[in-house]
C-alpha cells in the first residue's frame, strides 16, 4: 500500500462526521433532553455493534473448520450437541434481554422528554400547512405573545412546549434540544425543550404532510436570560402606529386596503386576520416562509409578489400589486420588528 493510498482511506472515512454536527444534528445535542437520547443511541449503536462483531467472529471460525479435513466418518458426539444447545438457547435468550432493554430504555427515554413543570415557561405551536403558529402563555412573568416559524427560549430553563395539529398530522423536531412528537388534530401533545447554551437550533416537521413538507422548517433561539426578556417585552407591543418614512406609511396604507389584512394580523392595526402568520413582528424573524428565505427587503418583495412560486401549494394567494405598491408592502414588512 502507497503512502497516497495510507492517507486516502481515513480521508474516505471522516466524510461523514461532519453531518454529526451543526445547528440540526442529534449528535450534537446542547440540552438535556437531547442529551438523553444522544445517550440512547449511543448504548443502542455500541450494543449492535458488539452484537454485529460477535456474530461475525462465529461465522468466521465456522467458516474456518470447513477448511480442516476430516479422516474418519462424521458421527454423532453427545457432548458437542449440548454445547451447541447451550449455545442455541444463550443466543436466544441474550436477544430476549437485549431487545427487552432496548424497549424499556425506549420508553424511559421518551417519558423523560415531558417532564416540564405547570410553573415552567409554557408556549403552544400548532402545525399548519405549512407553518408554525406560536403563542407564548401568559404568565405572572411572562407576557402573551404570537408569532410564527420562530421560538425563543431561556437558557438553562426547562420549556413545556404544546403540540396541537389544525389539519393533518405534523411532527415537531428540533435534533439538537429533543427528540420528535407528532402534532395530532383533536390531540394535545407535550414536550421539554432546554438549551444549556444560547444559539440557533433549527428545527423541522418530521411527519410527511403534503406538498410543501420539506420546507416546513423553524427556528429556536436559546437566549440568555436578560436577552430573552428584552425580546419578549419588545414581541408583546404593538406595531408603531406611524413612520416618518412616506414608503413605510404608504406600505401600511397598502397592507391594510388588500386582501393582506383579511388573513394576517398585526396588532395595533386593524389587520385581524387568523388564516395567515402573525406580522406584527416579521421583520424581526430571521426566516420567513417557515425556512424558505432570510428575512431581507427583496426576499419580503418576491414572496409578496408571488408566493407560489416560491412555495407552490401554500395557502397565501398571489395579490396583484403595482410596482409602487409591492415596494412599499416589502418596505412596511420589513419595519415591522
Amino acid at each position: 500500500m502507497t503512502g497516497r493510498s495510507r492517507l486516502l482511506i481515513p480521508a474516505v472515512l471522516l466524510v461523514p462526521l461532519p453531518s454529526c454536527s451543526g445547528w440540526q444534528s442529534a449528535l450534537n445535542a446542547q440540552g438535556a433532553p437531547g442529551q438523553r437520547l444522544e445517550e440512547l443511541i449511543f448504548w443502542i449503536v455500541a450494543i449492535c455493534a458488539a452484537v454485529w462483531l460477535t456474530v461475525m467472529a462465529v461465522l468466521a471460525r465456522a467458516l474456518w473448520r470447513q477448511h480442516e479435513t476430516r479422516e474418519r466418518e462424521v458421527s454423532l458426539d453427545a457432548r458437542r450437541e449440548r454445547r451447541m444447545m447451550v449455545a442455541v438457547v444463550a443466543g436466544i435468550g441474550a436477544t430476549v434481554v437485549i431487545i427487552t432493554g432496548f424497549t424499556a430504555a425506549s420508553f424511559l427515554t421518551t417519558r423523560s422528554l415531558a417532564v416540564a413543570s405547570p410553573a415552567d415557561l409554557a408556549i403552544k405551536v400548532r402545525g399548519k400547512m405549512w407553518w408554525w403558529d406560536v403563542e407564548y402563555v401568559a404568565s405572572a412573568s411572562q407576557p402573551f405573545l404570537k408569532t410564527a416559524n420562530e421560538l425563543h427560549i431561556p437558557v438553562g430553563k426547562n420549556v413545556r412546549v404544546e403540540l396541537q395539529g389544525d389539519d393533518v398530522i405534523h411532527s415537531f423536531w428540533v435534533p439538537s434540544l429533543a427528540g420528535k412528537v407528532d402534532l395530532i388534530p383533536g390531540r394535545t401533545n407535550v414536550l421539554t425543550l432546554r438549551a444549556e447554551r444560547s444559539g440557533l437550533y433549527r428545527g423541522q416537521c418530521a411527519e410527511f404532510c403534503g406538498m410543501q413538507h420539506a420546507h416546513m422548517a423553524f427556528l429556536v433561539v436559546a437566549d440568555e436570560d436578560g436577552d430573552f426578556q428584552h425580546w419578549s417585552r419588545s414581541q408583546a407591543d404593538d406595531a408603531s402606529a406611524t413612520s416618518a418614512d412616506h414608503l413605510i406609511e404608504r406600505g401600511r396604507e397598502v397592507f391594510l386596503s388588500k386582501q393582506c389584512a383579511a388573513c394576517h394580523a398585526v396588532r395595533g392595526t386593524s389587520a385581524k386576520g387568523t388564516t395567515g402568520p402573525d406580522l406584527t413582528h416579521v421583520g424581526s424573524r430571521r426566516y420567513i416562509a417557515a425556512g424558505l428565505l432570510p428575512t431581507t427587503l427583496g426576499s419580503l418583495a418576491a414572496w409578496i409578489a408571488d408566493p407560489q412560486t416560491l412555495k407552490p401549494g401554500n395557502n397565501m394567494p398571489m395579490v396583484p400589486l403595482a410596482p409602487d405598491e409591492l415596494r412599499a408592502v416589502a418596505a412596511y414588512m420589513s419595519n415591522l420588528k
